[in-house]
């Protein structure tokens, strides 16, 4: 699996004044882009539909975070709203034109970094030498469950987006995933299959 990045520092700055980073804040603004006005709630639920599926889905705790400095750098704006359910009022928040000019120069600019492995239950396969064989199958055979339940879930996200306007690129980075976990699922039998044939040259 690909390692959440959230508190790299991005080293792009653009413009003289404008502020450095962490990968974090580009998400939150990310996900403003799209031009809706979203609570801190929204932007949580949002983040665990759709980055959680390539990337992570970060805390209510670094949510708020960023928005608060976000809207320090004068990147987004909020404002307070009434609820129809007669809970209190919510903050809501919208990306501003600087905050939008911030996040296209970071999609166009910033360096492609290479992603970062870190895979734990390949770790765990590697200390093999500690496991009984059938324990390691029951790992596998948990990633392997866990890895076609992602594969759905985008398969579905992707089938929710059709005709979505401005939801193309969202659905391509969907149909990505769908392939990735499909990936994942597929190393998994594989590596079933050598536990089988190693297994059978030690009789």
């Amino acid at each position: 699996m690909t390692e959440k990045r959230g508190d790299a520092v991005d080293t792009v700055t653009g413009e003289a004044g404008r502020p450095a980073l962490p990968a974090t804040s580009w998400a939150v603004l990310g996900l403003l882009s799209f031009g809706e006005e979203l609570s801190g709630y929204d932007l949580k639920k949002w983040s665990d539909w759709s980055l959680r599926l390539f990337y992570w889905s970060p805390s209510f705790s670094q949510i708020y975070g960023e928005l608060k400095r976000l809207e320090k750098a004068g990147y987004l704006t909020s404002r307070m709203v009434a609820q129809e359910t007669g809970n209190r009022d919510k903050r809501v928040y919208v990306i501003t034109d600087a905050g939008m000019a911030a996040v296209r120069h970071w999609a166009r600019e910033a360096p492609v970094e290479p992603p970062v492995l870190k895979h734990g239950v390949m770790l765990r396969m590697w200390l093999g030498h500690l496991l009984e064989a059938d324990r390691m199958r029951e790992v596998l055979g948990r990633h392997r469950e866990y890895a076609e339940s992602m594969r759905q879930r985008a398969e579905t996200d992707v089938e929710d987006t059709h005709g979505e306007e401005g939801w193309d690129c969202p659905a391509l980075v969907l149909k990505w995933s769908e392939r990735y976990y499909a990936a994942e699922r597929d190393l998994a039998d594989a590596m079933l299959a050598d536990l089988d044939e190693r297994d059978r040259r030690r009789l």
